[in-house]
């Protein structure tokens, strides 16, 4: 009798969420934007700038510095200034975003075995970018620095450092980033259909006759949880097909591991998703509520910058995200294959959250009845 009303509850839902050929469309389409504007366009590394020169030294060294910038394959023209009004004037207008100045004694210093200083004036209205220039300009002058010390040898001096990035080789942006997109993405989705589906009932005037149903405010819960967890399942098996297939990422870990994590992440979001639609009245605020809700999620979860950077106050809140540790779990499976037991560290928080936030939902429902 249960498995009946839960079914009925179940099956009422899933055709609530996909009679309108629009609301099909909407789960399907901005998902598959939303995933390839973030594997191509919002991405962390810096490619294809131009980059300005001041040379005051006009020396042969100083030309030789130059033409490496020239050949750097990050840089997608080198512009010359003559003073430096013109070339503050560039990275005012944002023509550039780091003018490399070289100072008049230049090659004057590095034939006397002197530290010649190389100035780089970086955009810092972008941080991030202007973090990341910094250090390649730097590696290419300390490079160009000793080969002409060793007599422009093209040979590298007997000490030299030697860097392996273990788990990601090539230190690519998509192989750390766009596996994360399979959990990120699929939240939205699931956030918005199961937070939207109690509000939408109450301005319907149709919630209060689910309440006085034979149905139980679990039986309620479970019943307007399932399709949420269904659609977001399939959002994420299709997103993890398209990075192994599409984007040649491989999953160096177990499968099984990554979707049992999966499939525990979005029970934890539909109780938040549930809690949420328990405490609002109409589909106004429940949107307003999801909003609220799904940036410190996005902010807090370690998606675009480590937890560890993150204030030591801070650091235990993140703890509480579920996206922090399916990130966790994502990145282990992708690029190494992650010990069971550190993927169960994981695991069980998930599970913590999904329980109190699905009981406290059931608990709001029951009260709703009394």
């Amino acid at each position: 009798m249960i498995w009946t009303r839960l079914l009925a509850l179940i099956v009422k839902e899933m055709l609530a969420a996909f009679r309108d050929p629009k609301a099909r469309m909407a789960l399907v389409l901005p998902p598959l934007i939303q995933f390839f504007l973030f594997a191509f366009a919002a991405t962390l590394e810096v490619s294809n700038v131009p980059v300005g020169v001041l040379n005051q030294d006009w020396g042969a060294q100083s030309e030789q510095l130059i033409s490496r910038f020239e050949r750097a394959s990050a840089f997608s023209e080198v512009r010359r200034y003559g003073s430096e009004a013109e070339a503050r004037a560039a990275i005012d207008r944002q023509d550039v975003m780091v003018v490399i100045q070289i100072g008049q004694d230049f090659s004057r210093k590095l034939a006397g075995n002197e530290k010649p200083t190389v100035q780089l004036l970086l955009d810092g209205r972008k941080s991030n970018s202007a973090q990341i220039l910094s250090n390649y300009l730097n590696t290419i002058i300390a490079q160009y620095s000793a080969a002409y010390r060793m007599g422009g040898a093209a040979v590298p001096p007997e000490s030299e450092i030697v860097d392996r990035s273990w788990y990601n080789p090539n230190r690519g942006y998509r192989e750390s980033m766009v596996p994360v997109l399979i959990a990120t993405l699929p939240m939205t989705m699931v956030l918005m259909i199961v937070g939207m589906s109690v509000a939408r009932e109450r301005e319907l005037g149709t919630f209060e006759q689910l309440l006085v149903s034979p149905l139980q405010p679990l039986e309620i819960v479970v019943g307007k949880a399932v399709p949420g967890l269904i659609v977001g399942f399939a959002q994420c098996t299709i997103i993890t097909l398209i990075v192994i297939f599409g984007f040649g990422i491989s999953l160096t870990g177990s499968a099984l591991v990554l979707f049992t994590g999966l499939a525990i992440f979005l029970v934890s979001i539909i109780g938040i998703a549930l809690f949420i639609s328990s405490l609002v009245s109409n589909q106004q605020q429940a949107m307003m509520g999801i909003m609220v809700t799904m940036m410190p999620l996005m902010m807090l979860s370690g998606f675009s910058s480590p937890v560890q950077n993150m204030p030591d106050w801070l650091q235990p809140v993140a703890q509480i995200n579920p996206l922090t540790h399916i990130v966790v779990v994502i990145r282990g499976v992708f690029l190494r294959d992650m010990a069971f037991g550190a993927v169960a560290e994981r695991l069980w928080p998930m599970a913590a959250i999904a329980v109190v936030t699905i009981s406290a939902a059931a608990w709001m429902f029951r009260r709703k009845i009394q």
